[in-house]
């Protein structure tokens, strides 16, 4: 293409390139007049236009200082490689650059070349060049398939055309790389690129070029398509039968799309940047012309960019096994089972035996229920797929409005295979979304947080394959607990549709689990489920967050917790499924926030619900009691260590009886042990030295002054250690026994000694002063900047109750806690105990606190803290 006809006149001629010569300094001035001329012109111009209008300018911009630096007189070529050689250049986009030798240089020509070069970089140009021979040229290539690549795609610039004539012809021949070795290298080049997403198209700062189905795999067919066929485009593709008219323009609209996004974001970010990160997304929608709405725009964009890649990668897939039978499989003989006179296998792959088999819409269905029952298929044949994809397209209705798929659906969820491979196909291919509208709507649904890793559709497929993983007995190691109940239950479907319509409902307004619950009522109904098992689905997918807000941001040590979330449970089936469901929606939404203190949450929860259940919801706990058993296990325990027990009692006066409630007997007897052989005239650090709940525990125990919350809380945090629970008690002879548990950086307890050694030493070194520690100012970091999080006080007061439970959710940021803590203790405000919980972005923390009469916080009180929270705090 030519792009002189896109660009204005003035920007070639009078503009200055005709000039001679011309000085860096003035070079640098033309660039940024005709960057400014880009980005002007995006809103008005095709894509294609801008990417060739650069990919010119910067061809006659080293035309002019290759001639400058008198290069046109040697024997040598200037060559564009890679993207730049196709004649694409996007704002920053790298230039790729070979310089086509003789066999040897001399030092004057050496010289001249690393000026030119030099002056590239001078004028901020990012090049990236070689100086090769021919020979060396191959050389190279036979051994790096990327090096290759580049030199496929490569056009003469401007020098010695004999040379480069003499090199085109050779990269042809199958001594530089056979068709059959260049497919397979490119096809493993990709898989193990796809890999690194873990199979994930639809993350939500997604990479243009390298995301599966991003534009990588795009150029892929091509450059397959340029070894195989010597095709210079891929509409060639088209006369060679591998794609239709359709998909070649289907393909090349995607291609559009893509490039537009990519301009967007290098002229967003001012840089060669492909990743779609937080920070730009919202500068590139308006651009990208879908508003300036902030979160709604950016939804938009993203869910128009996932159905995008969907299809791209749908394309690819089809494309690459084309050309895989007709290179790697020509003239072999192939294994071929029969199915029934619809179906066949071939090779593993599921094939039709004629091209109107899906003029009935029911046979989409049937053949993914044949993948299920059938182990020894492993995919699609190209040409079923292509099929397929025609036969979705035609659809008028949704495929569950017929009787016969309903059926067939409801027994692809109970058959043992049904959710392996054919749902990963269902799901990879846009069936399930033609099965269900609501699905469809969910289809690259955004979640513009830190906390989601995933769109709503790929998270739900997620959470469905973690269920059917629990039924695998291969993977009993991974989750004993969830595969023990998942291997026993007489249904497991119902819980895997509970999955699919968990966050069906995201998207539309309202509470999306009500909402949800009403699609899968009126889904259980529809495909004549029974009652039972209709409302327990519709139960669980209204509840499904439930147990982790309980175990996440309640003490489940406290038994009146456990009773309210037993109330709303009620009974052991409800509890096995909802625990399951839980765990498998907390490793879906995001891998990398799931640890073990999360884990150990759950199951403590889970079994104390269960107790609670076996003991009999009616019959409450007797304290009384439990705080006996409590003292006399802990008193067994510390017989071994030889614990004088007229001290022990003596010691257990001074604690009041909430701290045997919220204490474990090991717990109990590990304090008590240390509190006796402990100077009392200096604090009390201990670091547990195994796991507790999956952390760290840090027990502190020193007299009661100012600043102990607020101290101990910034030097934890000044040790980047994360808490996520605090127990703060204060004895009846003015000590704190206070408890945090915490993570380090890698979200996994402290595993150190040495490092356990110098927290405890920090913590003992601040707590022995009496002034407050200073909190360092921290700049919000730059990852959290792009997010709102709207700030939320909340204060509820229960009958009876002698404490006052505030929830705070608020942005996360350095020092959050820490400006909490201080702020209680301007109040005077008592805390007894915190569960601190960062989903993403956004900080949810749980304090059960006092006044200074150890009494609820009255209106004043509440209003008082609520302003000092939000001024001096959370809007610092």
């Amino acid at each position: 293409m030519n792009a002189a006809s896109y660009i204005p006149q003035h920007l070639l001629e009078p503009f200055g390139l005709t000039q001679d010569p011309l000085t860096s300094a003035e070079i640098v001035a033309l660039s940024e007049q005709f960057k400014q001329w880009l980005k002007d012109a995006f809103s008005e111009y095709d894509i294609t236009e801008l990417v060739s209008a650069r990919a010119y300018y910067v061809d006659q911009l080293l035309s002019k200082l290759w001639c400058q630096h008198q290069l046109d007189e040697d024997q040598i070529s200037l060559i564009a490689v890679g993207g730049y050689g196709r004649g694409e250049l996007h704002p920053y986009s790298d230039v790729d650059l070979l310089i086509l030798t003789q066999n040897k240089i001399d030092k004057a020509l050496e010289e001249k070349i690393s000026m030119f070069i030099t002056q590239l970089w001078d004028v901020r140009l990012d090049v990236g060049q070689s100086v090769r021979s021919i020979k060396e040229c191959l050389k190279q290539a036979v051994n790096d398939v990327t090096v290759a690549t580049n030199l496929m795609e490569s056009r003469l610039i401007c020098g010695n055309t004999t040379l480069a004539d003499q090199l085109f012809p050779l990269l042809q021949e199958d001594v530089f790389w056979t068709s059959k070795k260049f497919f397979i290298a490119k096809r493993d080049e990709q898989q193990k690129r796809h890999s690194q997403y873990h199979g994930a198209a639809y993350t939500l700062e997604p990479n243009l070029k390298a995301n599966p189905g991003g534009l990588r795999d795009i150029q892929t067919i091509g450059w397959v398509a340029k070894r195989h066929f010597v095709a210079d485009s891929l509409e060639e593709l088209v006369q060679h039968n591998y794609l239709t008219r359709n998909e070649y323009f289907e393909l090349l609209e995607c291609q559009d799309y893509l490039w537009r996004m990519r301009f967007a974001l290098h002229l967003t970010a001012n840089r060669s940047e492909n990743r779609l990160l937080f920070d730009y997304q919202s500068d590139v929608a308006k651009l990208l012309g879908f508003g300036d709405e902030g979160k709604a725009a950016v939804e938009r964009m993203m869910k128009r960019f996932f159905r995008i890649i969907g299809r791209i990668a749908e394309l690819n897939k089809m494309l690459l096994q084309h050309f895989e039978y007709d290179i790697l499989k020509q003239g072999d003989k192939l294994e071929v089972d029969t199915i029934n006179r619809d179906f066949i296998v071939v090779d593993g792959l599921i094939k039709a035996t004629n091209e109107r088999v899906f003029m009935r819409s029911v046979k989409i269905m049937e053949m993914f229920l044949i993948i299920a029952q059938h182990e020894n298929i492993t995919g699609l044949h190209s040409e079923t797929l292509r099929l397929m994809r025609n036969a979705r397209r035609r659809l008028v209705s949704g495929l569950q409005d017929y009787a016969e798929c309903r059926r067939i659906f409801i027994e692809l969820f109970r058959h043992p295979r049904g959710l392996g491979l054919a749902f990963n196909l269902m799901h990879r291919h846009s069936i399930l979304g033609a099965y269900l509208p609501e699905w469809r709507s969910i289809v690259g649904q955004m979640q513009f947080d830190l906390f989601h890793a995933y769109s709503v559709d790929e998270h739900s497929y997620r959470l469905i394959k973690n269920l059917y993983r629990f039924s695998q007995t291969e993977h009993n190691d991974e989750f004993p607990l969830c595969s023990k109940i998942v291997q026993r239950m007489r249904k497991p479907e119902v819980l895997y549709l509970a999955g699919v319509f968990h966050d069906i409902a995201k998207g539309r307004g309202g509470d999306h689990a009500i909402l949800g619950a009403q699609d899968a009522l009126s889904f259980g109904k529809r495909h004549k489920l029974n009652d039972h098992d209709t409302r327990m689905i519709a139960w669980l997918v209204e509840q499904h967050l439930t147990m982790s807000i309980t175990a996440q941001r309640r003490d489940i040590s406290d038994e009146q917790v456990i009773k309210e979330f037993a109330d709303i449970v009620s009974d052991e089936q409800r509890l096995d499924l909802l625990y399951c469901l839980t765990v498998a929606d907390m490793r879906a939404t995001n891998e990398s926030l799931w640890n073990s203190w999360k884990a150990n949450l759950l199951e403590e929860l889970y079994y104390s619900t269960k107790q609670a259940f076996r003991r009999g919801l009616e019959k409450p706990v007797d304290l009384s009691e439990k705080i006996n058993e409590n003292k006399e296990q802990a008193q067994t325990l510390l017989v071994d260590f030889k614990v004088d027990s007229d001290a022990v009692e003596l010691l257990w006066q001074e604690f009041k009886e909430d701290y045997f409630l919220r204490y474990s007997p090991e717990q109990i007897a590990w304090h008590t042990r240390h509190i006796l052989n402990h100077d009392r005239s200096k604090p009390l650090v201990l670091i547990s030295p195994k796991p507790y709940r999956g952390g760290t525990e840090v027990f502190v125990f020193t007299k009661e002054k100012e600043n102990i919350f607020a101290n101990t809380v910034m030097t934890l945090g000044s040790k980047r250690l994360s808490i996520h629970d605090a127990k703060i008690i204060t004895s009846k002879t003015g000590f704190t026994v206070n408890t945090f548990v915490i993570l380090d950086q890698r979200n996994k307890p402290i595993d150190d000694n040495y490092r356990a050694l110098e927290i405890a030493n920090a913590l003992t070194e601040c707590l022995s002063r009496d002034k407050a520690v200073s909190q360092r100012s921290s700049a919000m970091p730059k990852h959290l900047k792009p997010f709102n999080v709207k700030t939320r006080t909340t204060f509820i007061d229960k009958p009876e109750a002698s404490q006052t439970m505030l929830e705070i959710v608020a942005l996360d940021h350095p020092g959050l806690l820490a400006g909490f803590a201080s702020v209680f203790q301007r109040c005077n405000i008592h805390i007894h105990s915190a569960k601190i919980t960062t989903f993403g972005e956004k900080a949810e923390d749980m304090f059960m606190i006092s006044n200074a009469q150890n009494q609820p916080l009255s209106e004043h009180e509440k209003q008082e803290l609520t302003e000092l929270l939000s001024n001096d705090v959370i809007h610092a």
